[in-house]
């Protein structure tokens, strides 16, 4: 398998993290592709006070940077999920979890934490996801 170069991933949209927060949203090092940790908070305002729109909103902003690489959520072999509130939202979590990752499904390990840099958000997604030979 040919190893790349380090190149990062921006979608549209994301390019302020890239300026002001001096990180890409996903970066590309040999065959795997390493996400930057996203929230329940959207990119253009604050995060809604409900959980599951908080989960909603993290795993389709993962989908959209998966997507700008090529890939979708059957790459992912990682996700560590970080909560406020862990046990409170946890079976809601895992079932929106459910609508996304498919098998096999990646490893994974969930985290409580104190806070978070925003505000309001309870939920952070960190992912790993392999290449496959067609996107190398």
């Amino acid at each position: 398998m040919k190893k790349t170069e380090p190149r990062a991933i921006v979608p549209d949209g994301m390019q302020d993290l890239v300026q002001n927060w001096r990180m890409s949203p996903a970066i590309v090092s040999g065959d795997h592709v390493f996400l930057t940790g996203f929230n329940g908070c959207p990119l253009d305002g604050p995060p809604p006070a409900d959980p599951v729109a908080q989960m909603r909103i993290a795993f389709d902003t993962v989908s959209e940077v998966l997507a700008a690489g090529g890939l979708d959520w059957s790459a992912v072999v990682d996700m560590t999920s970080f909560h406020i509130g862990l046990r409170d939202h946890l079976e809601d979590f895992k079932a929106i979890c459910a609508e996304y990752v498919c098998q096999p499904y990646p490893a994974w390990t969930a985290i409580e934490v104190a806070g978070f840099a925003t505000d309001g958000v309870i939920v952070e997604l960190k992912v790993v996801a392999r290449l496959s030979e067609a996107n190398l």
